[in-house]
């Protein structure tokens, strides 16, 4: 453990952030639904997009941009897609109802698709293609917010990070899921350094001068990753998100108007039938000969392993399950002076 962390089982680290979104306005089975998500991040070692969130969850909802008592609604269902209106909804709230939602259009029809329409920060996005594969099916979310990304060429965010995951059933009992952004690295990763006191790598971020920075505290947004590339897919990520659902997140936040000074998210989630096309087994079967076919490959360092999506993420939930899950002083500050304030007892 390094130094300056402090050790919290996960059952209790679930239990205090369920209890704060309980006392924050979310119905029982809507706070457990945002502690599993956050939890899920912290258990395979994606830091930026767990507990840290929780002070930034609540701020959202004292600010009125996240709702804690929404009314999901759907409409436009049809055989295979689905819009489904999150009215504000926490992410997590509005992204499960999704999946589930395109797991069972899948069921029926092959592959099901929703549009979340104006949700807020969705957390990791592995939690919820997880959950198709879980169902013996391919799981596909991204999701698109404000501005938070420089666009290649430009000194200033112009789209947003638009994370992307995609789950698939490997027949080891852990799927191979690759969950990542669409910038060099993540504004949660930012916001953690920052957060930390720690100095960023070169080449991650600009300033708001437009300058590139190693301080993260005056790092602004991060830069796109493989420069056109990472800016084209928060472009596209965007177009097929927020202008299907008719509610559009960039041009607004850039033309300064007042729906885009707010807070908000669209997403899509997708479950595709394995057993349209082949029995799942077979499917299972062939991906893990693919990938002991990978891992067997010449390594570059004899000393690395060669480790597929998701691998490093399972073998740390197992470890964390056991040790327990390390948070930074400064993100467990956070937490017991909220808990205090809402008056949550600490475990």
């Amino acid at each position: 453990m390094a130094a300056g962390t402090v050790l919290i089982g996960a059952e209790d680290l679930r239990i205090l952030i369920e209890a704060i979104f309980r006392r924050s306005g979310l119905s029982p089975q809507h706070a457990a639904t945002v502690a599993d998500v956050l939890l899920w991040a912290d258990l395979r070692g994606i830091d930026t997009h767990g507990a840290t969130r929780v002070p930034r969850y609540v701020d959202l909802i004292e600010r009125g941009d996240m709702n804690p008592a929404p009314v999901l609604s759907t409409r436009n269902a049809g055989a295979a897609a689905v819009l489904l209106e999150a009215d504000r909804a926490p992410g997590p709230v509005a992204m499960v109802r999704g999946m589930d939602q395109a797991i069972h259009c899948a069921r029926a029809g092959g592959i099901g698709l929703t549009i979340v329409r104006a949700t807020t920060h969705t957390a990791a996005l592995g939690y919820y293609t997880c959950r198709a594969a879980a169902h013996n099916m391919i799981g596909i979310a991204f999701c698109a917010s404000q501005p938070n990304m420089i666009y290649h060429g430009a000194r200033s965010p112009g789209v947003s990070t638009s994370p992307l995951s995609i789950a698939v059933p490997a027949g080891s009992g852990e799927p191979l899921v690759l969950d990542f952004g669409a910038g060099v690295v993540s504004v949660g990763r930012l916001m953690q350094a920052r957060k930390l006191g720690q100095p960023i790598p070169p080449g991650w971020a600009l300033d708001g001068a437009g300058q590139p920075t190693t301080d993260a505290a005056r790092a602004a947004a991060p830069l796109p990753m493989a420069g056109p590339k990472g800016a084209g897919l928060a472009l596209m990520v965007e177009l097929v998100t927020s202008l299907l659902a008719a509610n559009p997140l960039l041009a607004e936040a850039l033309e300064g108007t007042a729906p885009g000074a707010r807070h908000g998210q669209n997403a899509a989630a997708i479950a595709i039938d394995i057993a349209r096309f082949v029995e799942p087994q077979a499917f299972a079967q062939q991906a893990s000969r693919l990938v002991c076919d990978l891992k067997a490959l010449p390594r570059a360092d004899p000393a690395e392993e060669i480790r597929m999506p998701g691998e490093r993420g399972a073998r740390e939930r197992r470890e964390r399950l056991q040790a327990g899950i390390p948070l930074p002083q400064p993100v467990y500050r956070e937490l017991r002076e909220l808990a205090n304030r809402l008056g949550v007892a600490l475990p």
